[in-house]
């Protein structure tokens, strides 16, 4: 089972939706009553503010998110604020850290995960000609367009006190970017932000993109990749 990486593609999932399923997987992991999972999907036009969040971070004011049908959520992830929505692939790890071990991938060692999650995301642009990079002092992936480094790929985790991940990363793959004119995002107010399509320069079909982060992620943290079924998301 330590090996095994359950993946579920879920389309558009509503965000209180995809952090119920979050902790109830969480707590099922904690517990080794399932094996790790990489939850892979969209949300609805959606602003997160994470344990850094600020809301003079947030601009769009409340008339004009009910106009354009944005949510807003504090949520219990590490990082400032950000925004989800279609063209944009979410994917959230539901996986169990171990004890740090030199012949594992995986280590008990968040910073080192985070770093995992940039390489992983890094190799799936590759995959598209894209060249991301890290930036020193910042999380997320990075792209440079004409000269400017722009993030592509943001990334807000939680680790529970059993060692269980919870969200992850978002990818902008045909993102509106628009939408972050609404906020400053991560708290950045001098660093743009790209897409996959704006970096190209055409629309990008997101399964592919889905396939390389599944690969990519089983790649870098060392697992067997098994593709699952959708999930109910009623069922208790």
């Amino acid at each position: 089972m330590d090996n095994l990486l359950e993946v579920f593609r879920l389309g558009t999932v509503a965000y209180t939706d995809a952090w119920a399923m979050q902790k109830s997987m969480a707590q099922e992991r904690a517990h080794h009553h399932r094996p790790d999972a990489l939850l892979l999907l969209e949300h609805p036009h959606t602003y997160t503010l994470g344990s850094s969040g600020k809301l003079e971070h947030l601009l769009m004011d409340e008339a004009e998110r009910t106009r354009r049908g944005v949510s807003v959520y504090h949520v219990d992830r590490g990082g400032d604020i950000t925004y989800h929505g279609p063209g944009q692939l979410v994917g959230y790890p539901i996986v169990r850290l171990p004890d740090s071990d030199p012949s594992q991938k995986r280590s008990l060692d968040v910073v080192a995960y985070v770093r995992q999650l940039e390489t992983m995301l890094i190799e799936s642009l590759a995959e598209f000609g894209i060249v991301g990079e890290r930036l020193a002092g910042y999380t997320g992936v990075w792209v440079e367009v004409e000269g400017v480094l722009s993030k592509i790929a943001a990334i807000g985790v939680k680790v529970t006190a059993h060692r269980v991940t919870q969200h992850g990363f978002a990818l902008n793959i045909n993102t509106d970017l628009d939408y972050f004119r609404g906020i400053i995002p991560c708290g950045i107010p001098d660093k743009p932000v790209m897409s996959m399509a704006e970096t190209l320069g055409y629309p990008v079909n997101s399964s592919p993109v889905m396939d390389a982060v599944e690969k990519a992620f089983a790649n870098t943290f060392g697992y067997e990749a098994v593709r699952i079924g959708a999930v109910d998301m009623n069922a208790s």
